[in-house]
């Protein structure tokens, strides 16, 4: 008797069993492809990489700011002395101190940190 009562009221509100819409996940639509911003390492996947599943819901963080761009914006330091030293600013942020030789013309940037030296008093520098 229940099972009639059901069936008749199913029969009644039949488009109220029809979906209003259709949820599409992102990864059906045949033109997307996330947005893969290149790297500081210029690491971009191919659009067909498996790698790319990492990124189907979220965005690729990538700081804009590299490390070698902010460095070069730095202008080289002036010294008067043939050998200086760096440590990076000193303390615990810094860098092993490393020694370097001015003696040649032109700039001489740390091994670290990319901080750039010239003699003062060498000429053909460029500064």
């Amino acid at each position: 008797m229940a099972l009639n009562i059901l069936s008749r009221s199913l029969k009644l509100n039949s488009t109220a069993l029809k979906p209003l819409s259709v949820i599409r996940c992102k990864s059906t639509e045949p033109t997307w492809v996330p947005d893969d911003p290149v790297t500081h390492t210029g690491q971009k996947y191919d659009k067909d990489d498996y790698r790319m599943v990492r990124y189907v819901d979220r965005k690729k963080h990538v700081n804009p700011n590299f490390a070698i761009d902010l460095i070069a914006a730095v202008p080289p330091k002036p010294e008067k002395a043939r050998i200086v030293w760096c440590d990076g600013g000193g303390g615990p942020l810094g860098h092993p101190k490393v020694y370097i030789n001015l003696d040649k013309p032109g700039d001489h940037s740390c091994g670290y940190c990319g901080l750039r030296f010239f003699k003062e008093d060498n000429h053909g520098h460029g500064h």
